[in-house]
This record gives C-alpha cells, sequence and structure tokens, in this order.
C-alpha cells in the first residue's frame, strides 16, 4: 500500500470511526423507549450510569451495550479491512480513538457527548478481549465493593495502560501506538472525570442506583 493509500485509508477509518462514535445510544434509547432524555436530568451526562438513575435498568443496559458495540464495531471494521488491504495496521487502533473521541464529542449532540467509559471498553474488547476483561473486571471489583461507578471507571482507565504492558509477550504483542492510544484515551477518561473525583474527595459523590437531582 503506498503512502497516498495509507494516508486515505486512515482518514476513512477516522472519519467513518468518529461517525460511529457520534451516535448517542443514551439518547437514542431513551427516546425509542419513551423516557425524558438523560441530558434533561442527574448528572446531564448522556450514558448508561445516568439512564439508570432515571430509574429504568433496561434502558441503561441497552444503552450500555449500544455504547460499547459502537467502539467494538468501529475497531473490527477496520481490522476487517486491514485484514483484506484495504487500510494500514495502524488504521485499527486509531479507528477505536475516533469512535471513543465522537462519543465525548458527538457530531449529532453539538460535540456535547459522555463519558466514554462503555465505548473505552468496547474499543479494548476488539483490540485485546482478555485486556477488556481484565479492566471490565477491576471496574465491576470497585462498583460492587464501593457503590460508586465514577471511582470503578477511573481506576480502571489507570490500570488499563498498565495491563497491556504487562501482558505483552504473555498474552498478545504490544505495540507503540496501540498503547499509546490506550494511554490517550485513560487521560481523556479522567479529564472526563474532574467533577467526579473533586465530589468523591469531597464526600459528595453520587452511588450506583441512586436518583441524582
Amino acid at each position: 500500500m503506498n503512502l497516498f493509500a495509507s494516508a486515505f485509508g486512515i482518514a476513512a477509518a477516522l472519519f467513518i470511526g468518529y461517525l460511529m462514535g457520534s451516535v448517542s445510544f443514551a439518547v437514542v434509547v431513551s427516546r425509542a423507549m419513551g423516557l425524558k432524555d438523560p441530558r434533561s436530568f442527574g448528572s446531564g451526562n448522556p450514558g448508561a450510569t445516568n439512564v439508570l438513575r432515571g430509574g429504568n435498568k433496561s434502558a441503561a443496559v441497552l444503552t450500555l451495550i449500544g455504547d460499547a458495540a459502537k467502539g467494538w464495531l468501529a475497531v473490527t471494521l477496520a481490522a476487517w479491512a486491514a485484514q483484506r488491504g484495504l487500510l494500514p495496521e495502524s488504521a485499527i487502533p486509531l479507528a477505536g480513538l475516533a469512535a471513543f473521541l465522537g462519543h465525548l464529542y458527538p457530531l449529532f449532540l453539538g460535540f456535547r457527548g459522555g463519558k466514554g467509559v462503555a465505548t473505552a471498553l468496547g474499543v479494548l474488547l476488539a483490540l485485546q478481549p482478555w485486556l477488556a476483561l481484565a479492566t471490565a473486571a477491576t471496574w465491576l471489583i470497585v462498583a460492587l465493593v464501593t457503590r460508586y461507578s465514577s471511582l470503578a471507571a477511573i481506576l480502571a482507565a489507570i490500570f488499563a495502560p498498565f495491563y497491556y504492558i504487562l501482558g505483552d509477550k504473555v498474552a498478545w504483542r504490544a505495540d507503540a501506538l496501540t498503547i499509546s492510544v490506550i494511554v490517550f484515551i485513560s487521560v481523556l477518561l479522567l479529564a472526563r472525570h474532574r467533577e467526579n473525583i473533586a465530589r468523591l474527595l469531597a464526600g459528595k459523590e453520587s452511588r450506583i442506583g441512586s436518583k441524582k437531582k
């Protein structure tokens, strides 16, 4: 693949990944089920946790699955195209990053999106399933023990890059671009949770299942 074709392929993967990430399943599911817009209550965040605050567990689960699926699909489609010589290998993790950025800054919602936890997990699942499992297990353990979704997400984001590095030559072959993408996603996740961090330190953070006014 020549330089022009490679650059065009990467640009296409970024664009498609971003558009996929821009679909907010919190809003789509809520509208389809006749529920309140998740941006109008609680934290105002269009994500599964805030949908759960609205009292509908089914909608929250569907939101979680949808937001994770779009991250997974963006990477999977790029990998499929790369295997057939249509895209360079570097487009695979970049497509996942684009989907994640699309969720954070969605074109269809005026660039005001969610925090990206589920989408990031979907990206990791497509890149390395065992990495996603370790990261999800970290989230689940912290969430069950503390009942703080935000704290679980923060710690999972911190540990994900270390899991990827530790798994090198054991469960997978690490590469510089993928670790850079994972680190960047983790940093953005932490930045999106800065208000949660402040509330956690102040003892004012809402727990899972609570209805935040």
